[in-house]
């Protein structure tokens, strides 16, 4: 069974945040709300959730796990980041976008792309995701709740724990934030390229 947490929207409970944190440090799974969809997650070190996490969205080694950052700092200490680059980062986050980027040392390499060693790196715009990155004080590694078979991710509280609630610790039940994934942009070229076009907008593409 799992935990189920009733937490704001608006104004996460402080204690609540904390309940969710020990969780998550004690090994536990966790999906919460973000500014595009919710998200199943858990500790940056911890393989064997992330395995977990696999086998629950049936994802294969090609998929670009998502580190869930608190700030800009956060993004730098683990993706490498140049001037171009750092300026379109602080125009768009925090917001609904997942930025690809060459992982620095930090990135455990079981979290890297094998052949490009590269990391899915954002800054969610929702206050319980940026209240549990800051209590927790690192990254939270993460993957949209797109299960097996569905085009798109979860949204309905209710219907997670209809679906996951024997496979996870804890849901985090933060009320609808939409069911759109985020914008996945690769940095690793010379100009940014949209892999996905999900709810970050990309008018300003144009412009570049």
């Amino acid at each position: 069974m799992s935990q189920i947490l009733y937490i704001h929207p608006d104004n996460p409970q402080a204690r609540l945040i904390n309940q969710a944190v020990e969780i998550i440090n004690k090994g536990g799974i966790v999906i919460y709300p973000t500014d595009s969809s919710y998200a199943i997650g858990c500790h940056i070190d911890n393989k064997a959730a992330r395995d977990r996490i696999r086998q629950i969205r049936r994802l294969d080694d090609k998929h670009h796990f998502t580190l869930m950052c608190r700030d800009l700092s956060e993004i730098s200490k683990y993706g490498i980041v140049d001037n171009m680059n750092y300026r379109l980062l602080k125009t768009l986050t925090p917001g609904a976008y997942t930025f690809i980027l060459k992982a620095t040392r930090e990135v455990p390499k079981r979290l890297q792309n094998p052949k490009r060693k590269t990391i899915g790196l954002r800054i969610p715009e929702h206050n319980i995701a940026l209240a549990l990155l800051e209590e927790l004080g690192e990254p939270l590694m993460s993957s949209t709740l797109i299960m097996p078979d569905d085009d798109l991710p979860l949204n309905d509280p209710y219907q997670i724990q209809l679906s996951l609630d024997k496979h996870v610790e804890l849901i985090i039940d933060g009320g609808f934030c939409g069911y759109e994934p985020t914008t996945v942009i690769d940095l690793m070229s010379e100009s940014p390229e949209v892999l996905r076009i999900g709810k970050g907008d990309v008018d300003w593409l144009v412009q570049h």
